[in-house]
């Protein structure tokens, strides 16, 4: 049952990171090659408060904050690039990221920080403190959508330049979105932290960056259910075959190639359109 529990815990967190990704990239259009970046600051902020003393669940507000704090920045940095200027700016990010962990003693150095204190509630709890996290994720993203800020979003995905003669304040919303991307990211990684309990610079590099724009990406750029079906997947291979971690890089890639190249609308696509066929034959 343990073994269960920790690998749930692990599909729960893969979903809250790749759900806050979307909101970025799936809701309002900004490509991020470095949103692991973000997973680590929440990781490493909530570790150093928990060490400290401070609980978890009361860590995982500076986590968030902090997080999103670095978006906003990071944020108004890349309001005037677009497409694939944008893309390698948050790139650079997620090396400058890990860089500055990695000379700073502080910070655990290139050692990285261990004996991250076990949650008080127990594996168990821990779990289910995920789901909450996720479930309320979700909603929010949910509800961003439907609004106002979800129509803002739509158009600047599709074109700024429209976006802006609409008379929609297209930096605003851009901001927004970065806010509250990488604050999800940050929630993500404070409970990764104490799932894992060591945390050190490789733990957020490019590879996980590439792994979490594959779960968004295969899910469907935009759907909500898509990216949690695609998270929950794409995280549990590495437990169903050995081969799948040794690779994942490679496999992630070429994911990314066939689903942009046969169905660049992703799952949630594929499922729509084989409902809409039922219906029909209905």
């Amino acid at each position: 049952m343990a073994y269960e529990i920790i690998v749930a815990t692990n599909v729960a967190i893969a979903i809250l990171f790749a759900l806050s990704l979307n909101v970025i990239t799936g809701f309002c259009g900004q490509v991020s090659l470095g949103h692991a970046a973000f997973l680590g600051i929440g990781a490493y902020t909530s570790a150093m408060l928990t060490k400290a003393g401070m609980p978890l669940v009361l860590s995982l507000v500076p986590a968030a904050v902090l997080a999103g704090a670095v978006g906003m920045v990071v944020g108004l940095a890349s309001l005037r690039v677009r497409h694939d200027f944008l893309a390698i700016t948050t790139m650079g990010v997620a090396f400058l990221f890990v860089g500055i962990v990695r000379k700073q003693d502080a910070l655990g150095g290139e050692i990285g920080i261990a004996g991250i204190p076990a949650p008080a509630f127990g594996r168990p709890g821990l779990l289910v403190l995920s789901v909450v996290c996720v479930v309320a994720f979700a909603a929010l993203a949910v509800a961003i959508r439907r609004s106002w800020a979800g129509f803002a979003f739509e158009s600047i995905a599709d074109d700024e330049d429209t976006a802006r003669l609409l008379g929609i304040d297209v930096p605003r919303f851009k901001l927004f979105a970065f806010v509250v991307g990488t604050a999800g990211a940050g929630v993500a990684g404070g409970l990764y932290a104490h799932q894992v309990r060591f945390i050190g610079p490789d733990s957020f590099g490019f590879v996980e960056s590439v792994t979490v724009l594959a779960m968004v990406i295969v899910g469907g750029i935009g759907s909500v259910w898509g990216v949690v079906v695609a998270a929950a997947l794409l995280s549990m291979l590495p437990q169903w075959f050995q081969l799948v971690d040794d690779y994942k890089l490679l496999l992630y890639g070429a994911l990314l190639f066939a689903t942009m190249r046969f169905a660049p609308d992703g799952l949630a696509g594929i499922a729509t359109r084989a409902l809409r066929r039922v219906r029909g034959a209905a």
